[in-house]
């Protein structure tokens, strides 16, 4: 290939690589897991041959040994053109993407007490980088830059006003580039273009997030001044009462416990006391088991009240979008959370919704639904690749 585009998405324990030609067509994937740890793995997507890690292989390790193996599986010939780097959190600091500099570096480095498990790792992978292709020019994607167009109304929460002023909290919101990618994807779809196409897109995986697209623009979304805010999620609670840390407190459980329970033990884990994972969970709850459909009933109707509450912020409405390893895949959760929206007018074809709209170009929606719903597979590599490939010509 004559030119590549580099994509680089650091997790706490884990690293994934995408390779992308000029035209933004993928042509390889690699993944590093279990970082940090004596069983480190790492392995190219579609390769059966795995790449040698050491024992607690840091993050250095693994994005050095992914990149060799990249060249001795002569899938790079050469340096890559640029480097884009999904950064989690970049505050108000930036509104898009943006070339990587002393400047950014320290701004996303200021934003670390934002997101104090994403952004040092971010930082480690940009560093990496830039030691082993110092003349490549590298660009972050943040997930917060999509929902800087919230207006006031939406972002800010009734606190004191210098809460907001001197400590910058506020509603800053996630998932940015999948959120993006829907609203040109979508409105390729429907035939429209993004700045006339207005959906509701829901984000769920892991972590889950819906954010309400005006013309193109981001103007609510559900996650918050961090990613824990909003839907039910895997192993995050969502909402809750903030009365709960004073209520657990009285209880001999501390803020800093409390706060990992709320993201590490809440959400479907917590409620089902058995999986995080929608698959198993339905699994369980076909065999009877009731706290795995009483956690699956929670997520749907949560789900289905935001949808209800975002429709505040639109002008109109072209569609509802699901997305996410979730919202891609589980027909289940997509007709039950649509059946709690029946008073609006919005109905699915079952058929279509259980092939996951494979043959009808995502359309999932019945011919009398008020509105229609769409099933995207989300692509936030793409939309990075696209970003790093725009700035670096800027460069």
């Amino acid at each position: 290939m004559d030119e590549t585009i580099l994509v680089v998405n650091c997790g706490s324990s884990s690293i994934k690589l995408a390779l992308f030609d000029s035209n933004h067509e993928k042509q390889a994937s690699a993944l590093a897991e279990r970082l940090n740890n004596p069983d480190s793995i790492a392995k190219i997507s579609g390769d059966s041959v795995p790449v040698a890690l050491p024992a607690n292989a840091s993050h250095d390790h693994a994005l050095q040994a992914l990149v060799n193996a990249f060249y001795d599986r002569n899938l790079m010939s050469r340096e890559p053109a640029s480097i884009g780097h999904r950064v989690v959190h970049g505050g108000e600091a930036f509104r898009e993407a943006a070339l990587i500099d002393k400047k950014t570096i320290t701004a996303i480095e200021d934003c670390a007490s934002l997101a104090p498990l994403h952004n040092p790792v971010n930082l480690i992978g940009i560093n990496a980088m830039q030691r082993l292709f110092p003349d490549v020019p590298q660009v972050a994607v943040f997930d917060t830059a999509f929902h800087q167009s919230l207006p006031k109304r939406a972002f800010l929460y009734a606190l004191p006003e210098h809460y907001y002023r001197e400590w910058g909290i506020r509603r800053y919101g996630f998932h940015g580039t999948s959120h993006q990618f829907m609203a040109h994807e979508a409105s390729r779809r429907l035939g429209k273009t993004p700045a006339t196409t207005s959906i509701i897109s829901a984000h769920l995986g892991n972590g889950c997030s819906m954010t309400a697209i005006d013309n193109g623009i981001s103007k609510d979304t559900s996650m918050g001044l961090t990613p824990l805010e909003g839907l039910v999620m895997g192993t995050r609670s969502g909402d809750v009462d903030p009365g709960l840390f004073d209520y657990l407190a009285g209880r001999g459980i501390s803020a800093s416990e409390a706060h990992r329970v709320l993201n590490q033990d809440s959400g479907l884990l917590g409620l089902s006391g058995q999986t995080n994972d929608m698959r198993s969970l339905c699994e369980l709850a076909d065999h009877g088991h009731e706290p795995s459909q009483l956690a699956i009933d929670v997520f749907c109707f949560r789900l289905a009240k935001y949808f209800g509450a975002m429709m505040v912020s639109l002008s109109h409405l072209d569609a509802l979008v699901f997305t996410g390893g979730i919202g891609e895949n589980s027909a289940r959760v997509r007709a039950q959370t649509i059946e709690h929206l029946k008073l609006l007018g919005i109905t699915l074809d079952p058929d279509l919704n259980n092939h996951h709209g494979q043959y009808s170009e995502g359309h999932i929606g019945d011919a009398d639904s008020r509105f229609p719903v769409l099933v995207i597979p989300t692509n936030e590599e793409l939309v990075i690749a696209r970003e790093a490939s725009r700035l670096a010509k800027l460069n």
